[in-house]
């Protein structure tokens, strides 16, 4: 190999060795969202071990610091008096009520900066139905960044609610609604 072709070699390995895999956190969060769902809409009466998406562990790994941050701050203020979340849905798929993840399809944008968009798209309704003739899959925007070396969601955006309902403006707003001694509304579907 010529000397021009091991230092374009030397060059690029390092650049190829520290990419970050912005589609790695998203992937973990589905297939929690996946497990979470997978025996709805059957007659299972064994429901799947729940995988919370906010453990510490995921919250260590998955999520950026500002994200954690805000999480941190809605928490404080559980939807529910038995504590836990601050949600009254599960955030990931967008309701209370849903079917098994079917047709999970992923797909990267162009990193730019240190950040990518990744978009998941799912059908959570097969099993309610018919549906409307414009019915769509459900579909999150994944914001990720890449923080200490590692690609990492900064926020989740789900355009079927209300302005996208970003999920950082979501946990903002619960916490200062809680701060407030109100509740905040979680964002309206467009279903």
């Amino acid at each position: 190999m010529s000397r021009f072709g091991l230092v374009a070699l030397a060059v690029l390995f390092p650049i190829a060795a520290h990419a970050a895999d912005f589609k790695a956190p998203v992937t973990e969060i589905m297939s929690a969202a996946t497990n979470n769902w997978q025996d709805m809409g059957t007659d299972s009466d064994t429901p799947p071990d729940y995988v919370d998406y906010f453990s510490e562990d995921f919250l260590k790994r998955l999520y950026s610091k500002d994200f954690v941050t805000k999480y941190r701050a809605a928490a404080k203020f559980p939807a529910y008096d038995d504590g836990g979340s601050p949600f009254d849905y599960d955030p990931i798929i967008g309701g209370q009520d849903g079917c098994a993840l079917k047709d999970v399809k992923t797909t990267e944008g162009q990193p730019a900066n240190g950040a990518e968009d990744v978009t998941v798209s799912f059908d959570n309704s097969h099993c309610f139905g018919e549906r409307a003739a414009d019915w769509k899959p459900e579909t999150l925007v994944f914001k990720v960044i890449e923080e200490d070396g590692h690609a990492v969601i900064d926020d989740i955006e789900r355009p079927s609610f209300e302005e996208g309902a970003s999920l950082k403006k979501e946990m903002v707003e619960i916490a200062e609604a809680g701060a407030n001694g109100g509740n905040a509304e979680k964002p309206e579907s467009a279903e």
